[in-house]
């Protein structure tokens, strides 16, 4: 399993080979017993095998062609929809239309999404994590006709991989970790840090085609700009007004 963890790569081409359906709800079974808050299970999974389902997802996540590939797209949604209708039902009064309740929820989806990835690896198949889903969560909301209190926080792409992925670079241990306190970052360490990163010829050919002077400038004027960060959050907290989360 070290093994696994420590060499694996996103998988954004897929085979055509299908998922099986007793695989996957064995993976699903197995990712729900992850830790969750109070026990509490604050989570849904939609399930996505139809492709016109995943034709109308596909221009929620900008098109990006592993939508469409993979034979499965799960939807890991925060969900408070679920319990506080159990509260309810049982003569209980549910205080869950909060920030704090949205994060408690959004952090158990995230660590369910998570599980699944390890055991879906550990079978052979291959993820992608998709980041749009926050960016487009309203238009998500609609597609998959989700309730109050429910909101999409992570999109995973699943299949057997097409040819084997490459292995994901990262930073070094040493980068990472604070020993007891948080030690903040001289000049010299960031170096240490992003030297590796820097020094691939993938991030060269970014730099190149993009006629960017440094890898970091892909990122602040390309990828993630705060232009688009900024109007992301102002959409992303109106979801959360929308669905209940914030007053």
């Amino acid at each position: 399993m070290l093994e696994i963890l420590k060499n694996r790569g996103t998988v954004r081409n897929y085979s055509e080979k299908e998922v099986d359906e007793t695989l996957l709800n064995n993976l699903l079974e197995a990712s729900f017993q992850a830790s969750t808050t109070g026990n509490m299970q604050l989570y849904s999974v939609v399930v996505t095998r139809d492709q016109a389902g995943k034709e109308r997802l596909s221009p929620l996540h900008f098109n990006q062609p592993q939508i469409i590939n993979a034979p499965v797209v799960l939807t890991f949604c925060a969900d408070f929809n679920r319990f506080s209708l159990w509260c309810e039902q049982r003569n209980a009064v549910p205080g869950y239309a909060n920030f704090q309740s949205f994060m408690t929820a959004a952090i158990d989806a995230i660590i369910v999404a998570q599980t699944f990835c390890v055991a879906a690896e550990s079978k052979g198949l291959g993820i992608c994590y998709m980041g749009t889903t926050t960016y487009t969560a309203a238009g998500i909301i609609d597609a998959l006709n989700l309730p109050k209190l429910v909101v999409p926080v992570t999109t995973l792409t699943v299949g057997y991989p097409k040819v084997p992925p490459a292995h994901s670079d990262r930073l070094p241990l040493g980068s990472v970790i604070h020993y007891e306190k948080y030690q903040d970052y001289t000049p010299e360490a960031i170096d240490i840090a992003f030297s590796y990163k820097e020094s691939l010829e993938e991030s060269k050919r970014y730099m190149e085609i993009n006629k960017k002077e440094t890898l970091a400038q892909i990122f602040t004027d390309i990828r993630y700009t705060k232009a688009n960060n900024e109007t992301f959050s102002t959409a992303f907290m109106e979801v959360l007004k929308k669905q209940g989360f914030l007053s």
